[in-house]
């Protein structure tokens, strides 16, 4: 049963601002020489693998998982930024609207041997209902690969007073020339692990890797920072095999 608890953190940025937040995130050092080559590295060898993008955009990860060949499944719950997912890759990739909050029918029971998610899970309050359901997604010993804000780059950023609390907070990001508020859920490491062992799933690689070394040429300033600051956290787990 898909028990959900508490309400996903709703932001304008990807509702509004779909095309300027795309065109930004595909070529971000953050976004293109950090965040996706870390996922494509712990995801490994796709090629005929069934891949399931939550959260998956426009598309960028989903084209780059597909050039590797893998048959890909994106879901968003921002519909334009289903459509343009559909525009960027054609009939080359499946889109779907679908709220992370709420059971992913479109995908069978068994129905796919990896999901990626790329900086999504810190918008929800709770990861158990949507893990439970991947879980269910995943073929057993499938593998779950994923990025959200590094707790201590969250706790320290935002200047809070009690790390072990999971707690909505905001701040403002520069898109398209606008400066956007952007809500996500800060939580501390433990409750990272804790989620992922109550729904199933055993941690094979916590990795936070540095950007790609070409990003050091194209902006010092974002390598430099990239290098030595905790912004992102890369998990890869295993779903267990269920009685």
């Amino acid at each position: 049963m898909f028990v959900y608890r508490g309400r996903v953190a709703h932001n304008t940025l990807y509702e509004q601002f779909a095309e300027a937040y795309a065109r930004h995130s595909e070529h971000s050092p953050a976004n293109a020489y950090y965040d996706r080559p870390a996922i494509l590295a712990l995801a490994g060898d796709v090629s005929g693998r069934r891949v399931l993008d939550l959260g998956c955009a426009a598309g960028v990860l989903s084209e780059q998982l597909v050039a590797r060949g893998a048959t890909v499944t994106g879901v968003d719950r921002e519909p334009r930024m289903v459509e343009l997912a559909r525009a960027r890759l054609g009939d080359r990739a499946r889109f779907e609207v679908a709220e992370l909050s709420e059971p992913l029918d479109m995908v069978p029971t068994a129905g796919v041997d990896l999901v990626v998610a790329s900086l999504v899970l810190h918008y929800l309050p709770d990861w158990h209902g949507l893990l439970t359901e991947l879980g269910r997604c995943l073929v057993p010993g499938g593998e779950l690969v994923f990025s959200v804000h590094h707790p201590a780059a969250d706790w320290q950023g935002q200047g809070r007073p009690d790390y072990l609390s999971t707690e909505l907070v905001s701040e403002t990001w520069p898109v398209g020339g606008q400066d956007v508020e952007v809500s996500f859920y800060r939580r501390p490491l433990s409750a990272v692990f804790e989620q992922l062992h109550r729904a199933g799933f055993v941690v094979d690689t916590v990795d936070e890797p540095r950007p790609l070394p070409e990003l050091s040429r194209l902006s010092p300033d974002a390598y430099a920072e990239l290098s030595t600051k905790p912004v992102f956290l890369f998990v890869k787990a295993f779903a267990v095999a269920r009685p």
